[in-house]
């Protein structure tokens, strides 16, 4: 589908893992989201203005290569070991971070959501003259996702603190 600058439409994109780790584990590490740096490929430094919490604003700094650039952003949902979600004050898309227990184990699922009226022009230009073009753009963000999802992961899994460890 064609945006109104011209390119492609900016698709809601998901990804998800399923982590070794009961829901209040996983919850504990994915909740912060100032530590995003540590598991996200293109964001290097997240400052929040007061506790993780609906409502929260965040000034995110991100890297792709030689490119840097700020993004401001709202936390949205924070549901207590359910959700948590940021709207990206830049572009208007959605990220957050869904938990599902299976049992003992979590299904973690990360989303990147559109809003029907899609993205802002700046960041469709933005994307299609420095970032590649949506359709790479998009492909590197589904690979970024599956490298934060395998980190945390990770994180969450050789963090064996708890009552379930």
């Amino acid at each position: 589908m064609a945006s109104r600058y011209g390119g492609l439409m900016a698709e809601n994109l998901e990804s998800d893992v399923i982590i070794d780790a009961p829901v209040e584990r996983v919850w504990e590490v994915v909740s912060d989201l100032r530590r995003m740096p540590q598991w996200s490929p293109q964001c290097r430094k997240v400052i929040a203005r007061g506790p993780i919490r609906q409502g929260t604003f965040m000034l995110n700094i991100n890297r792709d290569g030689e490119l840097w650039w700020p993004t401001r952003s709202k936390v949205t949902d924070f549901s207590h070991q359910q959700r948590v979600a940021f709207r990206v004050l830049d572009n208007n898309t959605e990220w957050s971070f869904t938990l599902v227990p299976e049992g003992e184990r979590t299904r973690l699922v990360e989303r990147r959501d559109v809003p029907t009226r899609g993205t802002t022009q700046i960041s469709r230009v933005l994307i299609d003259k420095v970032l590649g073009g949506e359709a790479d753009f998009e492909a590197n963000l589904v690979a970024g996702m599956n490298a934060t999802l395998k980190r945390i992961k990770a994180s969450v899994e050789t963090s064996k603190a708890g009552p379930s460890a």
